[in-house]
């Protein structure tokens, strides 16, 4: 399998999502996951690959360059994520910056990072962020 494609005009939270808002770090896309670097307290493209970028804040809800204002969602019962996904499948955070994949791509080594379960073929129930995850785990 591979990384969801994630249409950036078709994210949409729905009326009952949370959201925040953060500074991009670096060029951002609607759909793609993001971290809170504590360092520079901006938003960041998580990653899969390292235990920092794996801790998932949420999706971003739009685009932003770096220093911009970014908006995200955190928990969403049916957040449209902008590209197909399968109803009961566990998504996490991909080993591609910002990606979302489906649990088959994790590997051993991996952070994983759970970000939702499929809802339908175009939402998942999102939940990300510290409110909902304590870390990322190494599989």
């Amino acid at each position: 399998m591979a990384d969801i494609s994630i249409t950036a005009a078709n994210v949409l939270m729905s009326s009952a999502g949370k959201k925040k808002t953060g500074i991009a770090a670096a060029t951002t896309t609607a759909g793609q996951l993001v971290y809170l670097d504590t360092t520079t307290n901006q938003l960041t493209l998580a990653d899969g690959d390292a235990l920092a970028s794996a801790v998932v804040a949420g999706v971003a809800l739009h685009g932003a360059l770096a220093g911009q204002p970014l908006s995200y969602c955190y928990y969403d019962p049916a957040f449209a994520l902008g590209g197909t996904v399968a109803v009961g499948i566990p998504y996490f955070a991909s080993l591609t910056a910002g990606g979302i994949a489906p649990e088959a791509d994790l590997l051993t080594g991996d952070y994983t990072t759970y970000i939702g379960l499929g809802a339908s073929t175009t939402t998942i129930k999102l939940v990300t962020g510290s409110d909902y995850q304590a870390s990322a785990v190494k599989a």
